[in-house]
C-alpha cells in the first residue's frame, strides 16, 4: 500500500459527478486496450497456471488511476495490479479497477475483456460503475438509484435483467484456478446446472454481471472473485432489477481476503426466483 502526500480540500462529489468520471477513467483503460497487438503484449504468469498479466493490464491500469488522481487526488484507488494508494488525507470515497478482466480472452484475441471502473462511499456503499468492452463496443454503467444503462454505436439502452420465467434459461459461471477447487466446482456442477437449459463460461465476471443486466444471461455465479472482479458489474446488474449477492470480503484496505476466504465465497446475480439456486 503506497501513499500519496496532502494537497488543498476537496468538495464532496454528487454520484453524477463520480459516474462521469468512472466513465472517462473505464474509457482511457479501454482505449488503452483498444490497441492491443499479439507482438507487444509480454505476457507473464501471476503465480497460477492460467492466472496472466500483460503490459496491456499495467498501461491500461495505469491510465485509469491517471484519470481518476487528476480529478481527485484524494480518493483512495484500489486497482489488481497496482495495489492500494492510500492518500494522506483520504476523501472517504474509494475505487475499484480491474484494468483488464478477461486476461487469457485479451491474450487469445477472444472478444469478451473489458476495463472495470467502480466507486463506494466511506462506508462502502458502491455508488456508480462502469464496464467498458472495447472489442464488443459496448460500455455499461450505473449509478446508485439510477438504472443501468448500455451505450452501443450510439444508442442508449435501459437494462431491467433478464426474462422472467422463460424457457431455456442460461446460467453463466466460471472456474478456478486452483486444481483442487475446480474438482470440487466440477463435482457440483450438475446440482448447480439443475432447472437450467444450459451453461456460458466467457472468461469474465465483470461482463458476466454485465450480460445478466440485459439479459443475456439468466443468473451468474462464480465462487472466488475478488472485488475488483465483481465491483462495478455487480452495481450494473442491481441497478438493472436483478437479485444480486455480493461476497462479505476483508476490504482491501485492511490487506484484502486470503485465497481460503475468497474461494469459498460466492458472487451471483439474477432474477429473484433463481436466488435461491446458488449455494449459501
Amino acid at each position: 500500500m503506497s501513499t500519496r502526500p496532502a494537497g488543498p480540500p476537496e468538495s464532496a462529489p454528487g454520484i453524477p459527478a463520480l459516474l462521469e468520471l468512472a466513465k472517462s477513467a473505464a474509457a482511457a483503460g479501454a482505449a488503452v486496450l483498444a490497441t492491443r497487438k499479439t507482438a507487444a503484449l509480454d505476457v507473464s504468469n501471476k503465480g497460477d497456471s492460467g492466472d496472466w498479466v500483460t503490459a496491456f493490464d499495467l498501461a491500461a491500469e495505469a491510465a485509469v488511476r491517471d484519470v481518476i488522481t487528476a480529478a481527485r487526488p484524494r480518493d483512495i484507488i484500489t486497482g489488481e495490479e497496482g495495489g492500494t494508494v492510500l492518500p494522506a488525507a483520504p476523501s472517504g470515497y474509494r475505487w475499484s479497477i480491474d484494468p483488464l478482466d478477461g486476461t487469457t480472452n485479451f491474450i487469445r484475441n477472444i472478444v469478451y475483456y473489458a476495463t472495470s471502473v467502480a466507486v463506494a462511499d466511506a462506508d462502502g456503499v458502491w455508488l456508480a460503475g462502469v464496464v467498458s468492452a472495447p472489442a464488443l463496443g459496448r460500455t455499461y454503467y450505473a449509478s446508485r438509484g439510477e438504472g443501468a444503462w448500455l451505450q452501443e454505436q450510439g444508442r442508449l439502452t435501459a437494462l431491467f435483467g433478464p426474462v422472467p420465467g422463460r424457457t431455456g434459461q442460461i446460467l453463466a459461471t466460471g472456474f478456478s484456478y486452483d486444481p483442487d477447487v475446480r474438482a470440487e466446482q466440477a463435482t457440483g456442477l450438475g446440482s448447480l446446472m439443475d432447472g437450467f437449459a444450459d451453461m456460458r463460461r466467457l472468461g469474465s465476471a465483470a461482463l458476466d454481471l454485465c450480460l445478466v443486466a440485459d439479459g443475456t444471461h439468466d443468473a451468474y455465479g462464480e465462487r472466488g472473485l475478488n472485488e475488483h472482479d465483481f465491483a462495478a458489474g455487480a452495481l450494473i446488474a442491481e441497478e438493472a432489477g436483478c437479485w444480486v449477492r455480493r461476497p462479505r470480503l476483508t476490504s482491501p484496505l485492511a490487506g484484502g481476503p486470503s485465497d481460503d476466504e475468497r474461494l469459498a465465497a460466492w458472487t451471483c446475480a439474477g432474477p429473484l426466483e433463481l436466488s435461491g439456486k446458488f449455494p449459501l
